[in-house]
């Protein structure tokens, strides 16, 4: 990660977005959380880089009140009792995905917490850089991507259909764009 200040750099939420996808029988359903905060501290090494991310499991909006009452409910992750899902960076390491990427490609690997439940998670993350930001910062980008299992995290309603078949899908894909704010040391 050239030109990336080693330190602690704050995630923007106004300028970053977290959104998943799942299969709701034929098709796909998008959502986001929109309450989210965090950081990425850049070592000396930047494959000794770290992250963390807060999300506010309450805030999740797919873009129907009625759908996202139930997915609060204790059918799936039980706001009430579980408000927060955390995620935990333990590793980076550089990626040997795309021959021919744009921007250079990483792993990060770390811990997700959904309910109490920890899970590892492999995200691979692109750095799309650093620039100067018209109020005086610091800024870089990263676009990131990875897919769970949500059963893996004791999320397991369903409603079954003709056959074997079932209305939701298990896997759920995430997606990150996220723009992190510099903060100088002192």
């Amino acid at each position: 990660m050239p030109d990336l200040d080693t330190g602690r750099w704050t995630i923007d939420p106004v300028h970053s977005e977290i959104t998943f996808t799942i299969r709701h029988l034929m098709t796909t359903v998008r959502g986001s959380f929109p309450d989210f905060g965090g950081e990425v501290v850049i070592g000396a090494d930047p494959l000794d880089s770290s992250a963390t991310a807060e999300i506010q499991m309450a805030s999740i909006d797919t873009r129907s009140a009625e759908r996202d009452e139930h997915v609060r409910s204790a059918d799936f992750l039980d706001v009430e009792n579980h408000p927060v899902m955390t995620f935990v960076g333990t590793g980076v390491e550089p990626a040997s995905v795309g021959r021919r990427a744009r921007v250079p490609r990483y792993h990060l690997d770390g811990e997700l917490t959904i309910k109490k439940v920890t899970r590892p998670v492999r995200l691979l993350a692109e750095f799309h850089g650093v620039e100067a930001d018209p109020w005086g910062g610091v800024r870089a980008g990263f676009t990131a991507t990875a897919s769970i299992s949500r059963r893996d995290f004791g999320i397991e309603f369903n409603v079954p259909l003709q056959g074997d078949k079932v209305m939701l899908g298990d896997t759920i894909g995430i997606a990150l764009e996220i723009q992190v704010v510099h903060a100088p040391a002192g």
